[in-house]
């Protein structure tokens, strides 16, 4: 098993636009091709304006494979820019699990 966290930091103020239209609309998209959501989360203290999510895969072909499908979905493509909008920075980092991690 294998996550991706995925990082974005927002323009100041985009949080609450960007997290209603996920709510919204976005999450449905994108999970049915994604799979497994660990986590959906924004900063509260440290680093402000952040968007962190964390996606479970069986290995980098899986992710691949699933973002490829959703790079592909037109409802997606549509959706894109209601939250790109908000976007200044992203970040995508993979981290595998430790041998004791309750996250295997």
């Amino acid at each position: 098993m294998i996550y991706e966290i995925r990082t974005y930091t927002l323009r100041a103020g985009g949080v609450a636009p960007y997290l209603k239209a996920v709510a919204e609309e976005g999450i449905a998209i994108q999970q049915p091709h994604l799979g497994t959501l660990i986590g959906y989360f924004f900063s509260d203290i440290g680093p402000l304006n952040q968007i962190v999510h964390i996606w479970a895969y069986q290995d980098l072909n899986d992710r691949t494979a699933r973002r490829a499908r959703l790079l592909q979905d037109p409802a997606w493509l549509a959706f894109m820019p209601r939250i790109q909008q908000h976007i200044d920075t992203m970040e995508s980092k993979i981290v595998l699990p430790a041998s004791f991690s309750p996250l295997q």
